[in-house]
């Protein structure tokens, strides 16, 4: 009778519990971080989300007395909110002044990355300068930008010496290019986030990828576009996506150079919000707006998730695909 030998399991089951507990351990680590900004959200964020909400449903302002006598009108004021053609405008110029910005932002951080992330003499030097605009403070950037940009200020003589013309734009009048002008700063002074973000993302793409391409033969454009660039996706899209978000919240350099004008030009979300609040009085109708550009802005980081899910999703099976090949 011939015996049977099973096979020895203690190995993976000493495996197996070490997987376990390592991941135990991964989520108390992640708890461990989450506890405190939970606890800030819920003791500070809440109480204030709450008065919020209690404003955006009864009509009070600072001249009607105590404000929890205030009247309680349901959804008026989001019908208010939705019928004001400003509000409407201030959505449009808020997206327009995003969206150029953010593209802006991302073509020079993109090329500036590009030809910095292989190592050179005196690459830290080149560092510094590229970062610095990140560093200024936006309002010193508004103000400084106000000295320069003044029709007979030093940018429209520079320009005027370059080209031989006599260039006097408007800068600062015009309200068809008040806004473009605050992109530009935006862009002057956001490139460098776009920059760092895009600069690891390519110190991280592997090499084994690129010096395959060129043994077959591909050239430089060849391993940029479909070598590079396709592991830059999820990259590409994360340093979108950030500066997008933190372009529709932009304030102090629109508020510092124009404070909404000329007219309402430069009206972008926060400022008709500021204004709605803190110059009109209109606080219910202020927190009732703010609420709907909650939800909206809410929206878009959803979608925003979304696509970085997605992204994620077709690097893995790409790369699970080259692995396949390999094998």
């Amino acid at each position: 009778m011939t015996a049977v030998t099973l096979p020895t399991t203690g190995g993976s089951v000493r495996a197996s519990a070490r997987t376990v507990s390592r991941q135990r351990a991964i989520r108390r680590f992640k708890l461990v971080l989450m506890t405190p900004l939970i606890a800030l959200f819920l003791g500070l964020l809440t109480p204030v989300l709450l008065l919020q909400l209690y404003f955006s449903f009864h009509e009070w302002t600072v001249y009607l007395g105590s404000w929890w006598d205030a009247e309680f009108v349901g959804f008026d004021m989001f019908a208010n909110v939705f019928t004001d053609p400003r509000f409407g405008w201030a959505i449009v110029r808020s997206l327009a002044f995003a969206a150029g910005s953010t593209i802006g932002c991302f073509l020079f951080g993109f090329l500036l990355a590009y030809l910095m992330y292989r190592p050179f003499r005196g690459q830290a030097i080149y560092y510094i300068i590229f970062i610095l605009p990140m560093l200024t403070v936006p309002v010193v950037v508004a103000y400084t930008a106000e000295m320069l940009l003044y029709r007979n200020g030093p940018i429209n003589d520079l320009i005027s010496v370059l080209t031989g013309t006599n260039f006097q734009v408007a800068w600062l009048s015009n309200p068809h290019l008040a806004l473009a002008t605050v992109a530009l700063l935006e862009i002057w002074n956001w490139t460098p986030f776009s920059f760092i973000i895009l600069l690891a993302g390519l110190a991280a793409i592997p090499k084994e990828p690129i010096e395959a391409a060129e043994i077959l033969g591909a050239s430089k454009w060849q391993i940029f576009w479909h070598v590079q660039l396709p592991l830059l996706r999820p990259v590409i899209l994360l340093a979108l996506i950030l500066r997008f978000l933190e372009a529709m919240a932009e304030f102090p350099k629109t508020w510092a150079l124009f404070q909404g004008g000329p007219g309402t030009a430069t009206e972008t979300l926060p400022i008709y919000i500021f204004i709605t609040t803190w110059q009109y009085f209109q606080i219910s109708k202020g927190a009732a707006m703010s609420y709907v550009v909650m939800v909206m802005m809410v929206g878009i980081v959803l979608f925003a998730i979304h696509m970085l899910r997605r992204e994620k999703r077709s690097l893995d099976v790409m790369y699970g695909t080259a692995a396949g090949n390999l094998e």
